[in-house]
């Protein structure tokens, strides 16, 4: 292909233009990208897709234990959790544990994140800090909450220092306090985390911001709820539907390591009861069809919280 230029004295003169490149080659660089996905597909079709549908398959079968012979069950497993009581307990504990913990925990987080981000003395300090809960394993805080909430533990002493002795309780062996104690186990556990992580997303908010607004006469609460908090307002909904499915999914440890799901029922929660009817009770298909129920109740839970916190503009 040639091109037709103009030389300095005024002739038109032709020249060659360079050749195409051919489709092939421009095909090349997604063609190659798509072969280096293909590992990460694999693995997730693998141990993420195939773990998913084998729960519905469980949940449809009666199996007594590990090697023990399967029979098809249809939807008696589903009449069978359905007419158990325990259930129905697992979930209002469930309940009350999210509606507890979760907004306490995504509220003063965000507050103790917007400190932060506004660079007090110390801040990078506080930062490591706040993270320090994250770093901790997980039987070590059962461990630590275990020595505050044992009968003769430092809780139970402190009370007894100051003269209020009737206050003491078996608070981890009462039907009245068990789920609390858990509930504050949650929150101490996962608020310095968030935080950090609403630190660090307020530290890209522009200044001007918050220096308009202070200008204009608002305080330090206006400007927190009223500016800052709407411009992150979509991220405030990813890191809580974060802590929603740990809380969620990931109480079963905390009940298992402290209260083992009592006094009774006191503590029992979804996740447990999972844990409990598959390796305690040996009922695989109960403990698969709890299973089916809680991923659905995550799954309206994560749309319900993107619809809460999705941006209005």
């Amino acid at each position: 292909m040639t091109t037709l230029t103009t030389t300095p004295d005024g002739r038109a003169a032709r020249r060659s233009a360079p050749p195409p490149a051919p489709a092939s080659a421009a095909r090349r660089p997604r063609q190659g990208g798509t072969v280096l996905a293909v590992p990460a597909l694999v693995w997730y079709l693998v141990f993420m897709v195939g773990p998913l549908l084998a729960i519905f398959v469980i949940a449809a079968l009666h199996w007594p234990g590990m090697l023990q012979p399967v029979s098809f069950a249809g939807l008696d497993n589903v009449r069978a959790v359905l007419d158990d009581p325990v259930f129905w307990d697992a979930i209002r504990n469930t309940a009350v544990q999210l509606a507890v913990a979760l907004p306490v925990m995504i509220v003063c987080a965000y507050m103790l994140g917007y400190y932060v981000a506004q660079r007090p003395p110390g801040h990078r300090v506080i930062r490591y800090l706040l993270f320090i809960p994250g770093l901790i394993s997980t039987p070590a805080k059962a461990m630590v909450f275990y020595a505050a909430l044992s009968p003769d533990g430092l809780l139970n002493g402190a009370l007894s220092g100051v003269g209020l002795g009737s206050l003491t309780d078996a608070w981890l062996a009462s039907p009245s306090t068990a789920l609390a104690c858990l509930i504050a186990l949650d929150i101490w556990s996962g608020i310095g985390f968030t935080a950090v992580l609403f630190a660090a997303r307020l530290g890209s908010v522009p200044d001007e911001l918050g220096e308009a607004a202070q200008l204009d006469g608002a305080g330090h609460w206006r400007t927190m709820w009223s500016v800052h908090f709407p411009v992150i307002r979509d991220y405030v909904g990813v890191v809580t539907m974060l802590q929603f499915l740990w809380t969620l999914f990931g109480s079963a440890q905390h009940v298992l390591l402290l209260t083992q799901g009592g006094p009774g029922t006191s503590s029992t929660t979804l996740s447990f009861l999972v844990y409990q009817k598959a390796f305690i009770a040996a009922d695989l298909g109960y403990s698969q069809t709890v299973g089916v129920l809680l991923f659905l109740a995550g799954l309206v839970g994560l749309l319900t919280i993107r619809r809460v916190f999705r941006q209005n503009y």
